[in-house]
């Protein structure tokens, strides 16, 4: 939702930036050049060193501006900020090093300048951003810089909406009133005017100095939606319109004429296009390195295997994948060789133990399975039995990260979102398993991949993974 004010604290932002790239240059140079007296490769005088980079700031900017250090959606985030402050230090300083050898020229004197200049120029720009946050959030406390909104719906959207802006010095907007049944305003909200009738909320504009009008249902209607479009004109206040179905704000959507109207495709994942591209290529290199890495693990539990589990090593399961594309998942074996060939339930049936197959249809799964061997128990504990599914992964038929592939008869427990759950390639892992596991029920698990599939980004793909390494080593949630 851009105002007014976010597009000046974008500007205020990359004049900042400006500034601290070229102080911390600077300060790069006196540090290693000034203050330490070991000999330099080269002469390189400060005022050319200060004009190249200068000249080469503006497109340091644009490495920002494309990582979107500029935009509402990442600045106001911190932990994804800082995190994007880092790769664009990087790149710059790749860039950098790159114009020497492409130009013949030392820009550096000494090869500890260009280590100097990341270190310092990340955390200054850290820095000098945390300052402007701080500020920023102090002048809203005050009221200075503030839109104040009238929100107009009758939706779960509406009381979402109204409950994330109602923290003014983080959001800049103040909920002065609400149109709308009671029922949508959030029990914490106390402050603003409730309005039951459209009308006379559109009557008060003016007394109530709204400055924004957000709008998240349209109504049946016509004639009253245009009524609050003509408001906001008639006001030249701002309006904004948020459809209250989440799949509206969810997956990717663009906006494009067609006819001469607006037409807003709307994709079931952000997860297409070169975004896909580039994950395929990550998941084969990153597997290609992993099953190196691993090799020597994965050859002792092998043998560990024929030992202490006799019978076939691996246990190929069929499950489904991205477009419910059938495939079989490898994973070493850890249930006695006769098991696993039917579906649960019917194996459960069979062993005459009705209490297992009442346990499984509830929860998708048993706590004790009796079918499990007492080293493949290790393995599951461990995780060590999904190992194999590197070769699924190199393979192409899974991502290292994405929904878990679920077995064909699961289809039948939520048909309604099986297939928007496999708009995407399943994973080895996901959210599911570093946010609780084996402790959550099967539609929590369901609702946490459709928000993978629905909100996916590389970042995301990066976070999980890491949190995946130290659930496993906690061993957390595994069965």
């Amino acid at each position: 939702m851009p105002s007014r004010n976010s597009k000046y604290y974008s500007l205020l932002l990359i004049f900042a930036d400006v500034l601290t790239l070229v102080a911390a240059f600077v300060l790069a140079y006196i540090v290693r050049v000034q203050l330490d007296h070991r000999p330099l490769l080269e002469d390189v005088y400060a005022q050319e060193y200060l004009v190249s980079f200068i000249l080469i700031t503006p497109i340091w900017i644009g490495i920002f501006a494309a990582l979107g250090l500029y935009s509402a959606g990442v600045y106001n985030r911190r932990l994804v900020e800082w995190s994007k402050i880092l790769i664009g230090v990087f790149i710059g300083i790749l860039l950098v090093i790159g114009c020497e050898y492409a130009i013949g020229t030392r820009l550096f004197p000494a090869r500890l300048v260009a280590l100097y200049a990341f270190g310092i120029t990340a955390v200054m720009v850290t820095l000098v951003r945390e300052f402007l946050r701080l500020m920023r959030s102090a002048l809203f406390r005050y009221g200075v810089g503030v839109r104040r909104v009238l929100i107009v719906g009758n939706s779960a959207a509406t009381t979402d909406i109204a409950a994330t802006l109602s923290d003014t010095k983080k959001s800049g907007y103040e909920i002065v009133a609400i149109a709308g049944p009671k029922g949508v305003i959030p029990r914490h909200i106390t402050q603003p005017i409730h309005y039951r009738s459209l009308t006379k909320a559109l009557d008060d504009v003016t007394k109530l100095r709204i400055s924004t009008i957000i709008q998240t249902d349209l109504y049946d209607s016509e004639e009253r939606n245009q009524q609050i479009m003509a408001c906001a004109q008639v006001h030249h206040i701002q309006y904004n319109f948020i459809p209250g179905e989440p799949e509206f704000y969810t997956g990717k959507n663009t906006i494009d004429i067609f006819l001469g109207y607006p037409i807003i495709t709307v994709s079931q994942t952000p997860l297409i296009g070169w975004g896909a591209i580039v994950k395929n290529v990550f998941d084969f290199i990153l597997g290609i390195i992993a099953l190196i890495l691993l090799s020597p693990l994965f050859i002792t539990l092998i043998v560990l295997q024929k030992i202490f589990n006799p019978g076939p090593i691996f246990y190929k399961s069929a499950r489904l994948t991205q477009f419910s594309k059938p495939i079989k998942l490898y994973k070493f074996r850890s249930m006695r060789p006769e098991f696993g060939k039917k579906d649960a339930a019917e194996e459960f049936a069979e062993m005459g133990r009705p209490d297992l197959v009442k346990e499984y249809k509830k929860h998708h799964k048993v706590e004790h399975d009796p079918r499990v061997t007492k080293f493949g128990h290790f393995l599951r504990v461990t995780s060590l039995d999904e190992l194999p599914q590197l070769l699924n992964v190199i393979q192409g038929e899974l991502s290292l990260v994405g929904p878990r592939p679920i077995l064909p008869q699961e289809v039948k427990f939520n048909k309604t979102r099986t297939a928007l759950l496999h708009s995407v390639k399943s994973g080895v892992t996901g959210l599911w398993q570093v946010s609780g596991r084996s402790n959550l029920s099967f539609e929590e698990r369901i609702e946490l991949e459709l928000y993978y599939a629905r909100n996916w980004s590389f970042w995301l793909d990066i976070k999980i993974l890491l949190k995946t390494i130290a659930v496993v080593f906690r061993r957390k949630g595994a069965k």
